[in-house]
Parts: C-alpha cells; structure tokens; sequence
C-alpha cells in the first residue's frame, strides 16, 4: 500500500558524478551522508536535489506504516547506480518487513543491489537516547546479500534510516522479492489504515 503525501521533513541532497571533488560545511553543523557506488558510466553533471522537490510516500499500513522520502530513485531524480531514500518510522512500528531480497539479477524479479542501513534513533532533544541494543543511532549495516527486515521502532521512539542501494547491473531498478515464508503479511494491509502518525513535519 503506497499513499503519496506532502512533508516538510526530508532533506536536501547534492549528486556528484564520479571524479568530483566537493567540499562541505554548514554553520549551524549537522549530519551529512557520504553514499557511494561504483560505475563504469559518467554521463551526468552534478546537481542539487532541494528537500522540497522530494517525492514523499506513506508505505505499508497499521503497525507497519512508515513515511518514505524518495530522494534519488528511479523515476525520482537520474542517477548512475545509486538509490537512497529515507524511511522514517514512527515508535511502535516496522519497516522493511516482510523480509526481502535483492541479491540475485533476476529481470523484473528483483536486481542485483547491495543495501547500507544508516540509523538514527530520536527520543527527545533534552534526552537524546539509544533504545536498541544490537542496533544505535549513528550505526551503519551492510547488507550485502540474502534476506533482510525487519526494522522495529522501539515504542515511543521514532526511528530514521537512510537506505542505500547499489549494484552491478546497468538497469537501475529497485524492485525486492519477499521471502516466501512471510510474504504474505503485505496482502493484509489493504484491510488495515494507515498509521495517523506520518507524514513528519506535514504541511
């Protein structure tokens, strides 16, 4: 179940092509991502993606409801090989579930596409805290192969994940293959509302 929304709260992104230098700063600080990936192709110029232009979506529905941001993926902004969107998952919730893959070059199946994770767990400005133990804010998981999810917001506590993908293939596609064991749980979410709580920061 996919619902296309309006959000204040995504962020700006600049794509580089490969051999690009930059430099960054901000005078009010910050976190930035570096993701990167491989290419044999350099066709692009770089170019600056405002937040305001980002396609923002609500996937899912009931306790597996998150907000999406479509940064830089197909059919949202052109790129070489890399597909980074942010997902953002209120307290109590689950994304990346069911389980999936994307390891084997299967055309309109699933791609070849290693995944990087990069979390960030919100409590509140005056108490800023870590709630998981084998996963914190500021960590990153590689994901190079085999079935993957869930990610569970602790309640109370909204979870952020910067999601990164990249593979060998020449067609930049994200497409995922449930495991068959759990993939069943996505047909009932057409019986289920959407979880109230996103879009963050909504017009």
């Amino acid at each position: 179940m996919v619902t296309p929304v309006s959000a204040d709260w995504a962020t700006d992104f600049e794509y580089l092509p490969p051999e690009s230098e930059a430099l960054i700063s901000s005078a009010q600080g910050g976190l930035f991502a570096l993701p990167s990936a491989r290419t044999e192709r350099s066709s692009l110029s770089a170019r600056y993606g405002p937040k305001e232009d980002v396609p923002v979506e609500l996937r899912g529905a009931g306790a597996c409801s998150r907000q999406v941001n479509n940064s830089c993926l197909p059919g949202t902004f052109e790129a070489e090989q890399p597909l980074v969107c942010e997902v953002l998952t209120p307290g109590g919730n689950w994304s990346s579930y069911p389980p999936h893959k994307h390891d084997e070059a299967r055309p309109g199946v699933e791609p070849e596409l290693e995944e990087i994770h990069c979390f960030q767990v919100y409590g509140s400005p005056e108490r800023p805290i870590d709630v998981l133990a084998e996963i914190r804010s500021g960590d990153t998981v590689p994901i190079p192969h085999g079935w993957h999810g869930p990610s569970i917001a602790a309640p109370g506590y909204d979870l952020y994940h910067l999601d990164v993908m990249a593979g060998p293939g020449q067609d930049r596609a994200r497409l995922i293959c449930d495991d068959p064991a759990h993939g069943w749980v996505r047909a009932t979410w057409a019986s289920q509302d959407v979880d109230d709580r996103p879009p963050f920061g909504e017009n």
